[in-house]
């Protein structure tokens, strides 16, 4: 038994972390890191950024918990504010990127329960991750993260991402389907980046069968891909959007939201959460979303992305051990053509924190704040590292 007084859930390395500022942390022997994956794609705006410490100093010493039994007014500042950039109607929060699908699966279930469907199916994609919850990791693609928690929750049918035919297929043969959950980029798949016509053919199919079409933005929103969510940059909207991470740049917080026949589905007694939404939570949100939106985050991080998949190609040209680079704003993947999870433990000890995510893809999520000299350093980092580890 571990003397950490934690079930062994994680590996963690052996370093801690005391404090942070921007792109860099420093650990407890006061080394610098320059943070490449800011949290998972959730520290958006760094770390300790001094409007999100203002916000979190100013409401936890005014009120930080009531409970959903009240009205709360930055909760609703927080659901009108998202609304008004994304398109959307309503919103349900709760604490995490888990519970925002979780709400997203009983909107579709209830949705189809309405229609007279009394086994709503659920598609998904092979490769997809959306969370670790029961009926969340039954819905992930991803067969590692389901064994040993079997019998999983039913009611999903499986399908190859970025294929329309195989939609089509399900949609010629299956009744009971009533909705489509699906990542525009699969971030733990890899960055799997779909073909630019697969989302909005997946709209299409969803509006001729009666579907809701319910897009996961855990990680591929909150400015990161380039708008604020990137199902912005491609003309439609979706029935369902979730999204948490980048949202409360470290404070747990998670976001359903929904439009139309979708936003009017669940009903008082259909769905709860004790802290969902809470003054402390939603007040911090509020003050991460404005800067992003006020600094134009999405638009930086779409150009920088650019420059650092660029710089990436020039430096690892020519490199056979690089299968292939891969962005989407400041979701970035280098697929190598072997295993290279041993790259992790190299890069920290340079001062790079990396993440390789599906065996063989280095991820980079960097913060939205990162300047262009320390997106320089960070590409001429990696490459060297790699090319060092090819080499050996």
């Amino acid at each position: 038994m571990s003397g950490s007084g934690l079930m062994a859930t994680y590996r963690p390395m052996s370093i801690t972390f005391e404090r942070g500022d921007g792109v860099w942390l420093y650990d407890n022997e006061g080394n610098q890191y320059l943070d490449c994956i800011s949290g998972i794609a959730v520290c958006g705006l760094g770390h300790c950024h001094p409007k999100v410490t203002q916000t979190l100093q100013e409401q936890a010493a005014r009120l930080v918990h009531t409970s959903n039994l009240y009205r709360i007014s930055h909760q609703e500042e927080l659901g009108r504010r998202l609304a008004e950039i994304t398109g959307m109607d309503a919103c349900f929060f709760g604490n995490s990127g888990a519970e925002a699908n979780e709400c997203a699966i009983k909107i579709a279930r209830l949705y189809g329960h309405n229609k007279g469907i009394e086994k709503p199916n659920i598609v998904v994609t092979d490769g997809s991750f959306h969370g670790r919850t029961l009926a969340t990791l039954s819905a992930t693609g991803n067969r590692k993260v389901q064994a040993g928690f079997e019998p999983l929750v039913q009611g999903f049918i499986r399908a190859p991402y970025n294929d329309l035919e195989a939609i089509r297929k399900i949609a010629e043969n299956n009744p009971h389907v009533v909705a489509m959950l699906v990542e525009p980029v699969q971030g733990e798949g890899g960055i799997q980046i779909p073909d630019d016509q697969y989302l909005s053919g997946l709209r299409k199919i969803c509006d001729e069968n009666g579907w809701l079409l319910m897009l996961d933005e855990i990680q591929t929103g909150n400015g990161r891909t380039g708008s604020y969510f990137a199902y912005q940059q491609m003309g439609f909207i979706p029935d369902v959007v979730t999204t948490a991470k980048g949202l409360g740049n470290g404070l747990p917080i998670g976001a359903c939201l929904a439009t139309g026949e979708a936003a009017l589905t669940l009903q008082p007694g259909n769905h709860g959460s004790t802290y969902g939404g809470n003054p402390l939570c939603c007040a911090t949100a509020l003050t991460v979303v404005d800067t992003i939106m006020s600094e134009q985050l999405p638009a930086k991080a779409l150009a920088l992305g650019q420059r650092i998949v660029d710089g990436f190609k020039d430096q690892l040209s020519g490199q056979s051990i690089v299968r292939e680079i891969r962005g989407k704003g400041l979701l970035i993947g280098i697929e190598l053509t072997k295993p290279c999870a041993d790259l992790v433990g190299l890069a920290r000890e340079q001062g790079l924190l990396i993440n390789v995510t599906a065996d063989k893809v280095v991820r980079l999520l960097p913060a939205l704040v990162m300047s262009e000299d320390q997106a320089d350093k960070m590409v001429a980092s990696v490459s060297q590292l790699i090319k060092s580890w090819a080499a050996n």
